[in-house]
């Protein structure tokens, strides 16, 4: 191992790193967009009455039921 070695940083870590600069809000603009779309209170009654009204599926979904 030489006496002055720099340990490797990839293309996409470096690019990673460089848009973090540029862009010091990015981390709090991801946890904004996230929290539009997954970052939700599930109702569990609700999920219960759409889990207690599910039809099941039949096997072959095309054959009709009179065959």
């Amino acid at each position: 191992m030489p006496l002055f070695w720099k340990p490797y940083t990839s293309d996409v870590t470096n690019f990673i790193e460089q848009l973090k600069a540029a862009r010091p809000t990015l981390e709090q603009e991801q946890a904004a967009g996230r929290a539009l779309l997954w970052d939700k209170r599930i109702d569990r009654d609700a999920e219960a009455e759409y889990s207690d009204a599910r039809v099941p599926q039949q096997a072959y979904v095309y054959q009709t039921k009179g065959q």
